[in-house]
């Protein structure tokens, strides 16, 4: 595993501050579906959103490693898992893609933004008929003149509700294939834009999500983000940084899901002797350590391939495969570690199975991942 240094422990330490306030009410937060403002005036505060980007635009220059580092330490300390989860979206959603591939106009008016969080980040690229099959999107943007016309629809689009600023990928070139698709930076009151109202959910209720409608909406040619026809570009680097960031903090959940399990163990007794002795419960306990150190290094060997330039594609689908799965594993025998207590809402156990459900669909369905990996296989 990698050797942290006293500046890095130092952020993440820095960071443990804020995680009994962003975990305040969070059972009641989800049973509600209540995006809290009061918490993200506290992750504004926190610093945490500018953690991979450049000083010039409000960021604190760390490296990918560090960001994920500090990240799996709110997933350890944070127990708001939808909150989590719009932090990273908003991160790599919108500012990730916006200072790898935004023209220096674009970095300069709205990286701040996002760095700062007094900008929340979207990005939209599923839709009602295509699901996973980003190929066969149907919203389309035509030239005119100086400006894109853009027509159309996503859905599933987290942070959708409360996002200011949207990287929507739409169709530029009806027969371009992989090349036919443009990401454009849309502002939330642009003309003709409607953002449709929250969808309820199994899990991750904190973090609204909904549709998106795109009505003659004018967008200026400066707003495309890379170039024209290169979208597949600028989703392939933002995939990458999603599963790394997402998943990351989801090896936290693991690691305080763990910790619990293990205090719970050693103080519950049942039939005279603590519930950890019999081996039933020892063997969940262990299969969860397993299942989290392997997600753990999965998720970082992968980065460090990512930074040496390697091809990750293999790599990142099973790193995603892996912890989503553990994920769950893990929270359905925290479930059963904790019996019927753990059925209960109020100690917040039944509330990770809901939320860990979505790890194993969003950024790609595992089952998506499942034909990558057999793609790079050669089947």
């Amino acid at each position: 595993m990698i050797d942290w240094n006293e500046d890095q422990i130092a952020l993440r330490e820095g960071l443990a501050a804020w995680h009994e306030a962003l975990s305040a009410d969070h059972v009641e937060n989800d049973m509600d579906g209540t995006f809290s403002w009061e918490k993200w005036k506290l992750i504004k505060e926190s610093g945490i959103l500018s953690l991979p980007f450049d000083e010039r635009w409000g960021g604190l220059g760390q490296d990918l490693l560090t960001t994920m580092y500090v990240l799996e330490g709110l997933g350890e300390g944070c127990r708001d898992g939808g909150l989590c989860f719009s932090v990273t979206t908003s991160i790599c959603s919108l500012g990730i893609p916006l200072e790898r591939f935004g023209s220096a106009a674009l970095k300069d008016q709205y990286l701040p933004l996002i760095t700062s969080g007094d900008a929340i980040g979207a990005h939209a690229i599923s839709e009602p008929s295509g699901g996973s099959a980003a190929l066969q999107m149907r919203t389309k943007a035509d030239r005119a003149g100086d400006e894109f016309i853009l027509n159309g629809s996503k859905t599933f689009v987290s942070n959708g509700p409360i996002a200011d600023l949207f990287m929507v990928y739409a169709r530029t070139h009806p027969d371009g294939g992989p090349l036919g698709v443009t990401a454009f930076l849309v502002e939330r009151d642009t003309p003709g834009f409607e953002i449709g109202n929250p969808i309820k959910k199994m899990g991750l209720r904190t973090s609204p999500l909904s549709e998106l409608f795109f009505d003659e909406v004018r967008i200026p040619a400066n707003r495309v983000v890379g170039r024209v026809g290169g979208g597949f570009l600028v989703l392939d680097h933002v995939m990458k940084r999603e599963i790394l960031f997402s998943f990351i903090v989801n090896v936290g959940e693991m690691q305080h899901r763990l910790d619990r399990c293990i205090d719970y163990a050693t103080k519950r007794t049942q039939f005279g002797k603590p519930i950890g002795t019999y081996q039933s419960i020892a063997n969940k306990i262990v299969d969860m350590k397993i299942r989290l150190e392997t997600s753990r290094k999965w998720l970082y060997d992968t980065a460090e391939r990512l930074l040496r330039g390697e091809n990750v594609t293999a790599d990142m689908a099973i790193a995603k495969l892996l912890t989503s799965e553990a994920n769950l594993a893990s929270s359905l025998s925290a479930v059963q570690i904790f019996g019927g207590n753990g059925y209960m809402a109020e100690y917040g156990l039944e509330k990770d199975v809901r939320n860990s459900v979505a790890g194993t669909i969003y950024s790609g369905t595992n089952e998506i991942q499942y034909n990558r990996i057999a793609s790079m296989l050669g089947l």
